[in-house]
Parts: C-alpha cells; sequence; structure tokens
C-alpha cells in the first residue's frame, strides 16, 4: 500500500510538471506573438542607438531579417514570461514547503521582472557600449576594413545582455535559499573563493571571446555576489531573532 501511494505520488508530481510547462510554454509562446508586434520598433530603437551609428550593418542572408526580428521577440517574450515561469516553478514546488516559507517565496516572484529589467538596462547601456567600442577599436587598429553583419551584431549584444540581465537574479535566489536556510552569510562566505571562480568562469563562457568583455561580466557578477551576502545577512539576522523570540516564549510557557 505503501508503495503504490508512492508511485502514485511520483505519476502525481510528473503529471503536475508536465500541466506547468505547457502552460509555460503557451505564456511563452504568446509572448512572442506579442513580441512579433513590438519587434520592429524595439529593432529601430537598437538601430538608432549610438554605438550602432559608427558603422553600417550588412545583411548576408535572406533571414536576417526575420531571424533579428524573432531574436527581439524571443527576448521580449522573455522578459514577459520570466515572473510567470518562476511563478509556476513556486506553484510546482510550494506543497514542499512550510506556510511562512510558501509566504516567503512568493513575495519574491514580482521581483525577478525588476531584476531582469535591471541587469538588461545595466548590460545594454553600459556592458554592451564598453565592450563593442574595445572590439572596433582593436579592428581598427589592425588596419582592416570593417563589414559587420546585422545577425553579427545582434548575437553579440544578446550574448552580453541576456545572460547578464539572467544573473541578476542572484541575489533574489540567494535570499530564497537563506529564507529555507539551505544558505547562510557564514556559508556564503566560506565559500567565497569558490563562488568567485565559478563566476569568472562563467563570465568567460557566456560572453564574446576577448578579454574586455570578461572583465566587464565579471565585476558586476561578483559585486552581485558581494550583495546578495549582504542581502543574506539581513535574512538571517532576522532568522535568528525570530528563533530567539520563539524560544524565549516556548521558555515562558
Amino acid at each position: 500500500m505503501s508503495l503504490e501511494s508512492e508511485e502514485m505520488s511520483v505519476v502525481d508530481h510528473l503529471t503536475e510538471l508536465r500541466r506547468r510547462i505547457i502552460y509555460v510554454l503557451i505564456v511563452f509562446t504568446a509572448g512572442l506573438i506579442g513580441g512579433l508586434f513590438v519587434a520592429r520598433p524595439v529593432y529601430l530603437y537598437l538601430i538608432d542607438a549610438e554605438q550602432a551609428q559608427s558603422f553600417v550593418l550588412h545583411a548576408f542572408s535572406f533571414w536576417d531579417g526575420i531571424g533579428m526580428y524573432m531574436k527581439i521577440a524571443m527576448a521580449v517574450s522573455l522578459a514577459v514570461s520570466l515572473p510567470f515561469i518562476v511563478y509556476q516553478l513556486w506553484a510546482f514546488i510550494s506543497p514542499g514547503l512550510r506556510p511562512e516559507e510558501r509566504s516567503a517565496a512568493l513575495r519574491y516572484v514580482p521581483y525577478v521582472a525588476v531584476l531582469f529589467i535591471l541587469g538588461l538596462l545595466f548590460a545594454y547601456y553600459i556592458v554592451f557600449p564598453m565592450a563593442l567600442s574595445f572590439t572596433i577599436t582593436i579592428t581598427r587598429s589592425m588596419g582592416l576594413e570593417e563589414t559587420y553583419g546585422i545577425t553579427e551584431y545582434f548575437s553579440f549584444m544578446f550574448s552580453l545582455c541576456i545572460p547578464l540581465a539572467l544573473l541578476f537574479e542572484l541575489p533574489l535566489i540567494v535570499m530564497f535559499l537563506t529564507k529555507l536556510r539551505v544558505l547562510n552569510p557564514l556559508r556564503l562566505r566560506r565559500m567565497r573563493r569558490y563562488a568567485y571562480f565559478a563566476l569568472v568562469f562563467i563570465a568567460v563562457v557566456i560572453t564574446p571571446p576577448d578579454f574586455i568583455s570578461d572583465f566587464l561580466v565579471t565585476i558586476p557578477l561578483l559585486i552581485l555576489y558581494e550583495f546578495s551576502v549582504f542581502l543574506s545577512a539581513l535574512v538571517y539576522r532576522r532568522q535568528l531573532a525570530e528563533d530567539a523570540a520563539r524560544e524565549a516564549r516556548y521558555v515562558k510557557q
């Protein structure tokens, strides 16, 4: 009887997971369709930016224009559907959480979009122009004739901006895991050297193969980690205070 109920539980979990994934795919597809309607004004805004005016972009394939619209639509869809994706993840794991953990996790969901947009703005207005300027300067110093494709330009942009925007979720993840008592500031400080190594590795992997891009992404990631440690300490101190108050009430009884 126990084994049967456990098997049913596994089947129920898989069914629930499939249902959540279908919801996510529906919302992401709807966001993709909506993103196609705003792809042109977004494209025109990006092309009119100062960093895109220093050279002429070319199309080397019949599919380049359509490909750019699809990439922009996917980025828009990701930004719109990310909070919903996180909510579905929370809804899937929430039955295994305590009531206070469920309420705490649910409060974090709205901030997912805020941090993603902040990361996107930081990457586009600070990291991307500096990386692009550096690569163009090196190219011109070598006396090479510049012929840039529209695909290469946007691929370079998205390979920097999207991963960095996602990595801006790190403080939220750390706060959530601290709330679940999986992490605490003491543990985060002890694993700092390993975390730094992992973040540098991530920066090298997600950025174009040049030192300045790696450097421009690594520094914000290290700052984000230290900020995450600070937020974890705030949550941890509050937990200790709540534990002390609970213990004091128990002693009085």
